[in-house]
């Protein structure tokens, strides 16, 4: 299989999950290594398909339904409250979009979560505590946003109401 084969598989097959693929098994599944799946996420990219990675692995994002709500949230807490905090989010039905801080040096830094429920939390903790890794909170004294997707804006602010009654809304 050429090059450009491999990268229109590659987009087929993250277009057919409901779920992230991994570079892993994609790298697997086409028989070449993990770092040229890598590569052609990047040409991929480059090329203006719209491929965001998460802890889990690759995905096309979803299109926001006419009646959802995008908003976004500022919250602090010390690393140990991440896991609680995402909980207090996925529990409520919504999604944990993304994580942005304030870098000094490189400016706003997103990390694309998509966590949808408490496994996928579980999975997105598990690779913290497995690695050496730090969270982008962490860079930001625990000071960061959230973009989160709920059912309409009163499911927003449930959100909200719930994240400031466990202490984890930002407040100056």
């Amino acid at each position: 299989m050429d090059a450009s084969s491999r990268r229109e598989t590659i987009l087929e097959l993250i277009n057919q999950g409901n779920a992230p693929v991994s570079a892993s098994s994609l790298a697997k599944r086409l028989n070449v290594s993990r770092q040229v799946i890598v590569g052609d996420i990047a040409l991929l990219r480059a090329q203006g398909h719209d491929i965001i990675a998460t802890a889990r692995g690759y995905m096309i994002p979803e299109f926001r339904e006419p009646n959802q709500y995008i908003g976004k949230i500022a919250c602090s807490h010390s690393p140990e409250n991440t896991e609680d905090e995402l909980y207090s989010i996925v529990d409520l039905g919504a999604v944990v979009v993304n994580v942005i801080v304030e870098h000094e040096l490189y400016g706003e830094m997103t990390g694309q979560l998509n966590l949808r429920s408490r496994e996928d939390v579980d999975v997105f903790i598990r690779k913290v505590k497995s690695s050496e890794i730090k969270l982008l909170s962490e860079l930001t004294m625990g000071v960061h946003l959230h973009t989160i997707n709920c059912n309409d804006k009163i499911h927003f602010e449930q959100v909200c109401q719930a994240l400031d009654k466990a202490g984890y809304l930002y407040s100056d």
